[in-house]
């Protein structure tokens, strides 16, 4: 065996064109009670977005622009003062998860989000706390998160500010006061769909997809009118049960490729759960989306199938959800390969030509450069090393596969890049100084293998592929031997050539995103929690900060009173952290979740925190046999990894379960994962998908790993 594995990792969705209501009452205030278009706070309408470049003080929606450059034209920080940069202040989000948000800045406000949907607006001058809205999210709902409780920020428009709860809400606040204005359900509350993204809006509708695909729904986009957040449309990514009809020509198209009753498994997957852009001029909207339920195509579509819109960059009508083009870019994606990642649209100069171009660089590990207006391919590179196909067909706009990458029951494969991507959700910036995108890139494989036992369970993980065959190995050495694979790196990627410019090297794999200035700087957070700043040439290392933690999450920058200012939100955590315990334990640091902003001449310090990565353990004895252990195993990998890591070793943004009170009786064990005496802490009740049977495998099989860690410290110890 080798590394990596199944994992559950995969959130948000999008698909076809449905004018119904919600299905759930909507909430809003009388209209006398609503903020006014005019003299307010966020008063950010389309004028403001589509000019944003005008005011490059601000930062007013999630990539600064709608082109989502993530580039800002702000110079007082420059490649000769960077060295001054000092913390200005520091604000505590008093979260313990994964920070993932981008802050808005408009007009002195800062908006930004933490873990569990909770939203902060803040005077930017200060890091003074306005107003803070908790929407209360029960904590259980983390049953239904492949990948961490985050959230990745708010929109802004017309002095409301809205955010997409993890339970699936989409709640407008009052900008001035964070008072609710209108919430309405955007999802089906019954089934596991959640929120993690940042919404966008365009034209008056706030646009908000989900997340969920790994325990089965069906994907889509909504958008939602600003003033009272009725529905205006909603696309489908994937088609439903072709005897109940289609919502539109998409669908009836998209069924045209895919077999079998994926339908009855979920609802195919598909979900938009991070990935939007908008060009103004051609009035189209872009959206990335996710893999299907379950990942193994072989399950999910037998026969195979592209199954669209799987895998796909798809173009939209703001106004109406109208379809108008798509690019798949793994058909009949079987890998996780979503194409969910951040989309950049640029206009650059190709053969002597400028085009209007689209950028992607997506899971399975090519940079696709497309014609926006049309969808056509205009080349495509890896950008990373890859094992599951050659290269993609400029013909057909396909990737050539290796045969043995479809694996089959009997034959894994070892995949690069793993099911984590060459790059994931982390934003790429594109600067239009130097023509260079900024790629925060992932670098691990993944070994995978066909579930001969697969039984589709509504709710929990359903991957299709064999957890024991993607867990990690039970010698230490040949883990240890993995670590070198385990890699992370910050690359600057010319589209026009589609080669690299320069790279940096970091000590983990799960980076920040990018931001990069017309000053010829580009900043990123790492994994070993340091904010650090480059020369946008030639990645040159100018200044860094130590900010205590781990950082994933891009920073951005704005101005004031003739004062620029960088901001980064900083807290460990993530499908990274969570699933890789292995591999982070002695890469990353505590999860301290706060806001950081600096400007030139401050001095502002940072408390160390007194923690240590450590877990005692302390197991007891073993009563159950090698059949009993070998059952718990693969129930564990399938349904506990994603939060308590493979081969439960947690990286300890949760509880390490080998370390655990709760595994030394079965039925305080049982009352914790059966009964949920812990919901409240966010682990949830999982009487509905495990008996007590299975329970009691999946302690024995923690308590046989309790006792390894406990060998190896003391080995450690006596060495």
């Amino acid at each position: 065996r080798r590394l990596s594995a199944v994992s559950l990792i995969v959130l948000l969705g999008l698909t076809a064109c449905d004018n119904t209501a919600p299905s759930t009452t909507v909430k809003t205030l009388p209209e006398s009670a609503q903020p006014a278009a005019k003299t307010m706070t966020a008063a950010v309408d389309a004028k403001r977005l589509e000019d944003a470049n005008t005011e490059p003080g601000n930062w007013m929606s999630y990539g600064r622009t709608y082109d989502e450059q993530r580039h800002s034209p702000l110079t007082k920080v420059n490649r000769d003062n960077v060295k001054d940069l000092g913390l200005a202040w520091s604000f505590d989000l008093n979260t313990a998860r994964g920070i993932e948000a981008t802050s808005i800045v408009v007009d002195g406000v800062m908006y930004t989000t933490s873990a569990w949907s909770i939203v902060h607006a803040l005077d930017a001058r200060t890091g003074k706390k306005l107003w803070t809205y908790d929407p209360k999210v029960a904590k259980e709902k983390s049953l239904h998160t492949c990948c961490d409780v985050v959230n990745r920020g708010v929109a802004v428009w017309q002095g409301q500010v809205f955010v997409g709860a993890l339970d699936g809400r989409l709640v407008a606040l009052d900008a001035a006061t964070g008072k609710v204005n209108w919430e309405v359900a955007t999802v089906d509350a019954k089934l596991p769909y959640t929120i993690t993204g940042a919404p966008r809006v365009i034209k008056g509708k706030v646009l908000i997809g989900n997340g969920g695909a790994e325990f089965g729904v069906r994907g889509f986009i909504a958008a939602y009118n600003v003033a009272d957040g009725s529905q205006a449309w909603k696309f489908y990514t994937v088609p439903g049960d072709p005897a109940k009809g289609f919502e539109n020509e998409a669908m009836a198209m998209a069924a045209k490729t895919w077999n079998g009753k994926w339908f009855d498994l979920g609802g195919g997957g598909g979900t938009v759960w991070d990935a939007m852009a908008y060009d103004p001029d051609l009035d189209l909207m872009y959206i990335g989306v996710g893999n299907g339920t379950p990942w193994n195509q072989r399950i999910r579509s037998p026969g195979g199938g592209d199954n669209l819109f799987l895998s796909s960059i798809v173009a939209l009508r703001p106004d109406t959800g109208e379809y108008v083009w798509h690019y798949q870019t793994t058909p009949g994606e079987t890998w996780d390969y979503t194409a969910t990642q951040h989309i950049i649209l640029a206009d650059i100069e190709l053969e002597g030509k400028t085009r209007k171009v689209l950028m992607q660089a997506p899971k399975n590990g090519f940079f696709y450069v497309i014609d926006r207006t049309d969808g056509t391919l205009l080349s495509a590179e890896n950008y990373i090393d890859i094992t599951w196909a050659t290269h993609v067909d400029m013909e057909t706009g396909r990737p050539v596969e290796v045969p043995e990458a479809r694996f089959y029951d009997e034959k894994p494969f070892t995949v690069f890049p793993s099911y984590l991507g060459g790059h994931n959700w982390h934003p790429m910036s594109y600067s239009p100084n130097t023509g260079l995108v900024y790629i925060p890139v992932l670098d691990f494989p993944a070994n995978y293998g066909g579930d001969p036992a697969f039984k589709y369970r509504p709710g929990i993980f359903n991957t299709g592929i064999d957890g024991i065959v993607g867990s990690l190995p039970d010698s230490q050495a040949e883990r240890d031997a993995l670590r070198p694979l385990i890699k992370g790196r910050l690359v600057a990627w010319d589209p026009k050539t589609q080669k690299e410019a320069w790279r940096v090297d970091h000590k983990g794999s799960w980076n920040g995103g990018i931001l990069s200035t017309a000053s010829g700087l580009v900043f990123q957070g790492t994994a070993d929690g340091k904010l650090v700043a480059y020369t946008d040439d030639k990645g040159e290392k100018l200044w860094e900060f130590p900010a205590n933690t781990g950082i994933v999450a891009p920073p951005m920058t704005y101005e004031i009173d003739g004062e620029q200012y960088l901001s980064v939100n900083v807290g460990w955590g993530g499908a990274f952290a969570l699933v890789f315990g292995e591999f982070v334990q002695d890469e990353s640091l505590p999860n301290v979740n706060r806001v950081l902003t600096f400007k030139l001449g401050s001095k502002g310090t940072l408390p160390v925190p007194d923690w240590k990565r450590t877990a005692t353990f302390n197991p007891p004895a073993q009563t159950a046999n090698d059949d009993i252990i070998r059952h718990g195993f693969r129930l564990y990998q399938d349904t506990c990894m994603g939060c308590h890591g493979l081969n439960a070793v947690s990286g300890l943004t949760v509880p390490d379960l080998r370390a655990s009170g709760y595994i030394q009786a079965q039925e305080a064990f049982d009352e914790v994962v059966l009964k949920g005496a812990l919901r409240a802490n966010g682990m949830a009740a999982f009487d509905q998908h495990l008996s007590t049977e299975d329970t009691a495998a999946i302690r024995a099989y923690i308590v046989q790993q309790a006792h390894r860690a406990l060998k190896l410290q003391q080995g450690a110890v006596e060495g």
